[in-house]
């Protein structure tokens, strides 16, 4: 009998990512610790509630959305993945759908013009979401959309419109989750995937940056851990999800644009878009 894994790029068994939402002036100074330590991660933007240029916020406020400008600067060439919010934050469960239809096709064509992209992601406002808001998201192009569920677990999405993470940042078992997935051998079956959420404003609101510093610089550097967006692993999981492999294994053909990993029988191997493998039996 033989085995047959998924493996991220590199023949890795680990992945990091983050998600932070709304679009506020402590973004630039997480953004900073990330690309210091190497880890990136998706930012959920409102596009209808930039802060009118110039606004210079009284001293003491926490939640301090940044100007459509300020959000170009910050987010633009960073490496980090922009996302939709909701046009103006809204409960989009408790909307009319057309209008719900219309906060999110508004948000993404917005972001869109402004960052020159292409966006398929998003995170719900306040965590909300039904049936018919995740019909809208897939109506718009949205593959993915993150709520607030934590699963204290390194398992893979299978629910990308009810995507969950492992833990909020400021949760009591991050440390320990940490030391628990560093410690995930590179000869696992399965892949793992640390997932981290939250509001950057937070850490201001909570005087508590060394949190995220100690996070990320326990977590950057490691040869074994692949640090991408949401979307970059959506994609790469899709791509593999795509491979042709023949009833007894030996045979994959990659269809996709991307290459993929895998292993077979203990083997690791690699496969470029468009080619074909013949394994050994």
């Amino acid at each position: 009998m033989s085995s047959f894994y998924m493996r991220y790029p590199e023949g890795r068994v680990k992945a990091l990512t983050f998600s932070y939402d709304d679009g506020v002036e402590s973004d630039i100074r997480l953004i900073e610790i990330m690309r210091a330590h190497g880890l990136k991660g998706t930012f959920n933007i409102n596009s209808g509630l930039f802060a009118p240029e110039g606004t210079v916020y009284p001293k003491g406020t926490i939640h301090r959305r940044m100007s459509e400008q300020e959000c170009y600067r910050a987010y633009h060439e960073s490496g980090m993945e922009v996302a939709i919010h909701g046009e103006c934050h809204p409960f989009l469960d408790s909307m009319p759908q057309h209008l719900a239809l219309r906060d999110i096709a508004r948000d993404r064509e917005e972001l869109e013009t402004l960052f020159g992209t292409i966006i398929r992601g998003a995170a719900y406002p306040y965590g909300a979401y039904s049936q018919k808001v995740i019909d809208c998201l897939c109506a718009c192009g949205i593959v993915y959309c993150r709520a607030v569920a934590c699963t204290h677990n390194f398992r893979m999405p299978t629910d990308w419109h009810r995507l969950s993470a492992t833990c909020h940042h400021a949760d009591k078992q991050l440390m320990e989750l940490a030391d628990k997935f560093l410690a995930i051998s590179d000869t696992s079956p399965t892949t793992s995937l640390f997932y981290v959420w939250g509001h950057s404003y937070e850490f201001d609101r909570d005087d508590n940056w060394d949190v995220i510093e100690a996070f990320a610089q326990k977590m950057g550097g490691h040869q074994d851990i692949w640090y991408a967006t949401n979307i970059e692993i959506y994609d790469y999981i899709k791509a593999y999800e795509s491979l042709h492999i023949s009833f007894d294994g030996n045979r994959v053909h990659n269809p996709t644009a991307q290459t993929v990993w895998f292993q077979k029988d203990g083997t690791t191997y690699s496969i470029a878009p468009g080619e074909t493998l013949c394994l050994s039996r």
